[in-house]
């Protein structure tokens, strides 16, 4: 009769813990993680920016002071560490384009299955919750039920539209949104030359958040990149490029209202990297050729060392990894190079490359100084010239560190973050939606999220 009782009060805990836990609400239902390309924390932190949606963010929700990147600091990388909580070498995504020995053919990581690691978008389909994209990098493929992925076919004659469509999922779901809301889309008003795109990427996620109401959505805008690349960071038309950004943001906001999802959801508004204004670039492999370490050829010809350039960045790539001659050969190239040359960068060690998670196969890369980018030209001037602003910097100065932005559902009001990483994004995502997911460098700063509630 004892035991009986035992057995039947043990049940009952149990009963009740999972009962308790079913009641447990999560902080938010619906969370839309906003990247903005090139986005800077004085985007919100400046009066002179016009982004009044952005603000409201700023006085009611959390903001941060800077956000430290990745190495090389680009799009591709930073967007996997951002819907990961990892590094590169720990998620596979090290450039923007891989590495080609036979020669760059201008493919790009597109692919969501070249990801080594847990992706946010695996943890909300396993917690059997919904997700939904919008031209987010290396989404292709990915577990997403509305998805709209970042890929262009390399046939020039097929325009970006078209080649979406052949990735889109469910099939025929650009359609639906051109006739709801877009109107059809062509190169005249789906073009990253003009803020169209802005808003037409805006539209097509308000549209899905108020119809479907995906649990958690990835956004990816373009406009502050393309024009700060073009005119540098003050360009006239980077103005007007945030200002749709922050319209964007304001029509997605609506949608959550007309939804009736307003105060259950999170918005958090970040980026991949800051920007720097540049003058010149080095082109490191015109060194690589005078040595016979590889052929001014579109395929590098016999070559032994390769710089994979990646905006202000050029990582050193071995056709042998164990090819001791050849990177000896190579320090002695840079030792001896003259003082007024050596002064435009730095050598990034093997170490320091593992400390930021750099790609594990480069043997080394150089990181110049703030006004030099980096090129892969292998004849000519050592020394060239250039405009506008790039990224791609090591990640340790204020000019590339990017933003971070959260507000809504869960969120802490009139908090300010001095500094995080974009490794530590995921994390907040990850507790928002209560998803069962351990970041492999990420974490979670509890100062941003409010108490749980049951």
């Amino acid at each position: 009769m004892k035991n009986n009782t035992i057995l039947y009060s043990l049940c009952l805990f149990l009963c009740m813990a999972q009962f308790a836990k079913a009641q447990e609400k999560s902080l938010a239902e619906h969370v839309v993680l906003i990247s903005v390309d090139g986005f800077r924390p004085n985007f919100y932190l400046k009066d002179k920016w016009p982004t009044p949606n952005l603000k409201k963010m700023v006085r009611e929700g959390v903001a941060a002071d800077g956000v430290r990147g990745v190495f090389p600091s680009v799009t591709y990388p930073s967007h996997t560490t951002i819907i990961t909580g990892a590094y590169p070498a720990e998620h596979g995504v090290f450039y923007n384009s891989p590495f080609e020995e036979g020669g760059q053919t201008g493919r790009w990581y597109w692919d969501s299955k070249l990801i080594q690691t847990k992706t946010l978008w695996h943890a909300v389909k396993e917690a059997g919750k919904t997700n939904a994209s919008f031209i987010w990098p290396v989404s292709v493929g990915a577990p997403i039920d509305y998805n709209i992925p970042e890929f262009w076919l390399l046939n020039k004659d097929v325009s970006r539209i078209e080649s979406m469509r052949t990735k889109e999922n469910p099939k025929g779901f650009l359609e639906e949104m051109e006739i709801a809301v877009l109107g059809k889309l062509n190169d005249n008003t789906w073009n990253g030359d003009y803020l169209n795109r802005e808003d037409r990427t805006g539209e097509m996620a308000a549209y899905t958040l108020e119809k479907y109401k995906p649990n958690f959505m990835t956004l990816h805008l373009i406009a502050t990149d393309h024009f700060q690349h073009e005119q540098g960071r003050e360009g006239e038309k980077v103005f007007t490029a945030i200002a749709a950004v922050d319209r964007a943001v304001g029509k997605i906001m609506e949608a959550a209202d007309r939804a009736g999802i307003l105060g259950k959801t999170t918005f958090i508004v970040t980026g991949d990297h800051g920007f720097v204004d540049v003058h010149s670039a080095l082109n490191p492999n015109i060194w690589l050729v005078e040595e016979g370490l590889m052929e001014d050829s579109h395929d590098r010809g016999d070559w032994k060392a390769a710089f994979h350039t990646s905006g202000a960045s050029a990582f050193l790539l071995l056709k042998d990894k164990n090819d001791k001659k050849t990177i000896s050969k190579v320090r002695a190239k840079l030792n001896d190079l003259p003082p007024s040359i050596k002064k435009l960068f730095r050598v990034v060690d093997r170490k320091d490359l593992d400390a930021i998670g750099a790609d594990p196969n480069a043997v080394l890369a150089l990181a110049p100084i703030p006004g030099i980018a980096m090129s892969s030209g292998t004849k000519g001037n050592i020394l060239s010239p250039r405009r506008g602003g790039t990224h791609g910097f090591f990640p340790d100065f204020k000019e590339i560190e990017t933003g971070f932005l959260a507000f809504g559902a869960g969120v802490t009001k009139g908090k300010k973050i001095e500094k995080m990483g974009l490794e530590d994004i995921a994390p907040v995502v990850s507790e928002l939606l209560e998803l069962d997911f351990q970041t492999k460098n990420g974490i979670l700063y509890p100062g941003i999220l409010t108490q749980k509630k049951n």
